[in-house]
C-alpha cells in the first residue's frame, strides 16, 4: 500500500545521533508528537516523529532519556520545522524538554490563510495528496510498548507529506503576497508554545483546577465550596492510579455531587454519573469531601480575564470589527488577529501608532496592515 519506505525507529543515542546527521543537512524538517493524554494524569511526549524527503523517523522519548541533542535543531531557525496545528505540540515540547522552536512553518494555519474549507490534515492528506488516512489510533496509548507497525505506520503518515505540503502552500502564500503577514503569525505561535503549558502550575491546577469545570463560576457559595473538595479528591485518585481525570470522574459528574451535597452513601443514587461501581469505588472519598466542603469557606470567584466591563466592551468591539475584516478577505477571524491578540490590545487600549508597538504578538505587518482601523475602533469604544 505505501509508496515509501517504512519509519525507522530511534531507541539508541547511536541512532538519534545518525538521525541528526541527516537532518541537519535538510533545509526543511516536518515533525509532530503522540503524547498519552487520555490515557495518564500527567501527560508526556511519547513519540516525536521526523520527516525529510529520503527517510521517516520516529524517536522513541520513553528508550532515549537523554534528547537535550535535539534541542539545537528545534532552536535552529535556519532549518525550517514544518507541523500542523503545531500549537500544542509546542506547548508539549517546551513543557517535558525546554525546547524553543524557531523558524516554524504551520501547515494548518496556512490553510487557513489560504482560505482552505477544509483544515484538518486528514482532510488535506486526501484532497491533495489522494492518501487515504485512518482514525484507529486516534485514541490509542501511545506509552505502551511495544509499538506495533501498525502504529508506527499511522504515526509515520502525520509528516510523511507536510514538506510537499509547505511547498505547495508557501508557493501559494507568496503569489497571494501574503508571506508577510503569514510568517508573522508563525513567529507569534512559537512565541506561545513556549509562555505556556498545560500542567504547568500542576500544584496550583490540584487546587484552583475546579473553576475550568464548566458551570462552577455558576454555583452557589456552598456549593463552590463543595466542588473545590470534590476536585481536589478526583485529583488525589487520579495521581495515585496515574489516570486521566475523566477516567476517575467526569465534569458533570463532580458538578451535579457539588449541587446534590449528598450526606450519604444512599443519596449518591441518582446524581448523574453515579452508577453501582462508582459508588462502590468512590463512596468512602466523595462523602468526607462533600463534608470538608459544607464546613470550608467558599472560595472568591477568580478575577475576570476581561479586566472589567471597558476592557470586555473594548474587547467586544475589537472583535467585531476583526468578524467583518474577516468576512471581507473569506478567511477565518483568527487569521486577521488571534483572541490573546485582540484581549491585549483591550486591556493596553493604546491610543497612537507608537503606542500599538508595545502591544505583546502585535506584529509589525498587521500594525501597518490595521493599525489605524485598530485605533478607530478603540477610540469609538472609549466615547
Amino acid at each position: 500500500m505505501s509508496a515509501f519506505p517504512p519509519p525507522r525507529l530511534v531507541c539508541s543515542r547511536e541512532e538519534l545521533r545518525a538521525m541528526l546527521h541527516a537532518l541537519r543537512a535538510q533545509p526543511a524538517v516536518a515533525v509532530d508528537t503522540e503524547s498519552n493524554s487520555l490515557h495518564a494524569y500527567r501527560e508526556r511526549v511519547c513519540l516525536i516523529q521526523f520527516s525529510i524527503p529520503a527517510q521517516d523517523y520516529i524517536v522513541d522519548p520513553l528508550a532515549i532519556h537523554d534528547l537535550a541533542a535535539l534541542q539545537p535543531l528545534f532552536a535552529d531557525a535556519e532549518i525550517k520545522k514544518v507541523f500542523h496545528a503545531a500549537e500544542y505540540d509546542l506547548i508539549c515540547l517546551w513543557r517535558d524538554f525546554g525546547w524553543k522552536v524557531r523558524g516554524l512553518f504551520d501547515t494548518m494555519m496556512a490553510a487557513r490563510a489560504l482560505g482552505w474549507e477544509q483544515v484538518g490534515l486528514a482532510a488535506i492528506l486526501s484532497e491533495q495528496f489522494s492518501v487515504p488516512t485512518s482514525k484507529r489510533f486516534q485514541r490509542a496509548d501511545w506509552g505502551k510498548r511495544p509499538l506495533s507497525e501498525a502504529q508506527l505506520a499511522y504515526a509515520q503518515l502525520d509528516t510523511r507529506y507536510l514538506l510537499q505540503l509547505r511547498e505547495r502552500q508557501a508557493a501559494a502564500l507568496r503569489r497571494r503576497g501574503q508571506w508577510p503577514e503569514v510568517s508573522e503569525e508563525f513567529e507569534r505561535i512559537a512565541r506561545a508554545g513556549a509562555r505556556s503549558s498545560p500542567d504547568s502550575a500542576a500544584g496550583q491546577q490540584a487546587v484552583d483546577g475546579f473553576w475550568r469545570i464548566s458551570g462552577a463560576r455558576k454555583l452557589d457559595e456552598r456549593e463552590r465550596a463543595v466542588l473545590r473538595e470534590l476536585h481536589q479528591y478526583r485529583e488525589g485518585v487520579a495521581k495515585r492510579k496515574d489516570q486521566p481525570l475523566y477516567r476517575v470522574m467526569g465534569d458533570a459528574t463532580l458538578l451535579a455531587l457539588a449541587q446534590r451535597a449528598p450526606r450519604s452513601k444512599r443519596e449518591l443514587h441518582g446524581i448523574d454519573g453515579m452508577i453501582a461501581g462508582q459508588i462502590q469505588r468512590h463512596a468512602k472519598g466523595i462523602l468526607p469531601a462533600v463534608r470538608r466542603g459544607l464546613r470550608a469557606k467558599p472560595p472568591p470567584l477568580p478575577s475576570s480575564r476581561s479586566g472589567g466591563r471597558r476592557v470586555a466592551a473594548r474587547y467586544e468591539a475589537l472583535r467585531e470589527w476583526r468578524k467583518r475584516r474577516a468576512q471581507r478577505r473569506g478567511l477565518a477571524s483568527d487569521v486577521i488577529l488571534a483572541r490573546d491578540v485582540l484581549w491585549a490590545l483591550a486591556r493596553a487600549a493604546p491610543a497612537s501608532m507608537a503606542e500599538l508597538e508595545s502591544v505583546q504578538d502585535l506584529g509589525a505587518w498587521r500594525r501597518a496592515e490595521y493599525g489605524e482601523e485598530i485605533l478607530r475602533v478603540l477610540r469609538a469604544a472609549r466615547a
